[in-house]
């Protein structure tokens, strides 16, 4: 059977055949690892090709048999509208990934098979059932699956689009999070679960790829014991990589050396929120707000650099969030930032409270990106929220300091760290200009108008040009 897997893309960031124009968002792409890993799962006989709408545009007249498509809330409308377009033309639809898993019944209106949850286990039985001509509605994967079985990706299958990527050399070592946030949606789709891969299989793989890469686990320190022993066996291959883990890392030095010494050159650290109680009413107290410049501090000395995930608009919140955040930022030397407006996703604990409580004011999954207000916050207006965190957003971004926080950089974290956020800086800051994202500040209603004249014209004249 001939199968091509699709990764939907938002409407601002989809490739279209008109033109081809790929936005210039390299450093933002990484490897399509759920599809790569999928086609590697896939027996031989099957012919595979994978889309990446972020890089090139949907063959909407492909000749195949099924398609396959894996998406999270955020790009559940895109998912919808291709199943259909497919499923017009006679073609078997299949949906995977975060959302369908989150939100089955929901998924099995728009596709003829829905698998929820890790496809190990699952997809072998997927397609000899389709063959079979008797396929299930809904396929279910074990959630305590021996990841012994997960294989080396199809990374050849993004041989043509790897210039559009910052690496397609993904490598995860294990799945899951053992924390209970409330916001999020991996300790959902795992159930507070979290498995690693069989130490040997990862170091394998590793010998395989080149020097610079990525690890694309949600915790990489999650299991401590198995994280010094990886990192122990990756110091003689001399590599150099990027990841994301709790800032806990900073707490235990030997970890935190040995993740240097094994080629880690930075780090995504969910910070989340500088208030404790915000911390503590999402369960992620053991952040420590308190702590954060000592540990960020401890990170940088050792050559680490750190982009920070904060969220806006939770409860203790104010309009005066947005300047506190943006001061903490500058001062603890965060070397990137990615900014999330709150947004509770189906199936976490946080999007159940919301329900409950009436504040979730749009239900449009388009929406569901972090850069959309979709709730009524406690202690502001929606607007406020949404021009506050694009303000941040656009403040934080700004030239001049992106500038000043290359210089300094340099000499806290070191030359190689300091070049990678040099230009995830840039593209950030791309991002912004080409979205128009100006935004206010709402502490300050002398500059809401300014700011809002600027973001108009920011979005109008473009769209004159053109």
């Amino acid at each position: 059977m001939k199968i091509l897997l699709i990764l939907p893309a938002a409407e601002h960031l989809r490739v279209r055949e008109v033109n081809g124009f790929v936005p210039k968002r390299k450093m933002l792409r990484f490897s399509v690892l759920s599809l790569t890993t999928l086609a590697a799962l896939t027996p031989f006989e099957h012919e595979v090709t994978i889309c990446d709408e972020n890089v090139e545009a949907v063959d909407l007249d492909a000749d195949v048999d099924i398609v396959g498509i894996t998406f999270m809330t955020g790009l559940a409308a895109r998912a919808y509208e291709l199943a259909a377009h497919f499923r017009n033309r006679g073609i078997i639809t299949v949906a995977g990934g975060f959302h369908p898993s989150l939100c089955t019944e929901e998924a099995t209106r728009h596709f003829d098979i829905v698998v929820a949850g890790q496809a190990e286990g699952v997809w072998d039985r997927v397609l000899e059932d389709i063959q079979a001509g008797s396929f299930q509605n809904v396929y279910r994967g074990d959630p305590d699956i021996d990841l012994a079985t997960v294989p080396v990706p199809r990374r050849d299958l993004l041989r043509k689009t790897s210039k559009y990527y910052v690496t397609t050399n993904a490598v995860q070592t294990g799945r899951g999070c053992h924390h209970k946030c409330r916001f999020c949606s991996v300790t959902a789709f795992f159930q507070h679960t979290h498995h690693s891969r069989p130490l040997e299989h990862v170091l394998e793989e590793l010998q395989q790829i080149p020097q610079n890469f990525m690890f694309v686990d949600d915790n990489i320190i999650a299991d401590t014991d198995y994280a010094k022993a990886l990192f122990r066996g990756m110091i003689p291959m001399k590599k150099r990589w990027i990841s994301q883990c709790s800032i806990e890392i900073a707490d235990d030095p030997e970890l935190l050396d040995l993740a240097y010494k094994a080629g880690c050159r930075g780090v995504f650290i969910g910070i989340e929120s500088i208030s404790e109680e915000n911390l503590a009413a999402m369960d992620k107290g053991f952040n420590d707000s308190r702590g954060y410049y000592r540990r960020i501090r401890k990170i940088h000395q050792k050559g680490i650099g750190v982009q920070a995930g904060v969220i806006v608009g939770l409860d203790r919140d104010d309009t005066s969030a947005f300047e506190r955040t943006l001061r903490f930022l500058q001062k603890a030397g965060i070397n990137a930032l990615q900014l999330a407006i709150l947004t509770p996703l189906p199936g976490t604990p946080l999007y159940e409270q919301f329900k409950q409580e009436g504040r979730i004011i749009d239900e449009n999954w388009a929406h569901y990106d972090y850069r959309h207000t979709v709730i009524q916050p406690k202690r502001m207006r929606p607007e406020q929220l949404q021009a506050g965190a694009d303000w941040l957003y656009a403040q934080f971004y700004r030239l001049d300091r992106i500038i000043l926080r290359s210089i300094r950089s340099l000499f806290t974290v070191g030359l190689i760290p300091t070049w990678l956020s040099w230009k995830l800086n840039l593209t950030y800051r791309y991002n912004n200009k080409r979205e128009g994202i100006v935004g206010w500040n709402p502490a300050q209603k002398s500059s809401r108008w300014y700011h809002f004249l600027l973001h108009r014209i920011n979005r109008e004249v473009p769209q004159l040009m053109s």
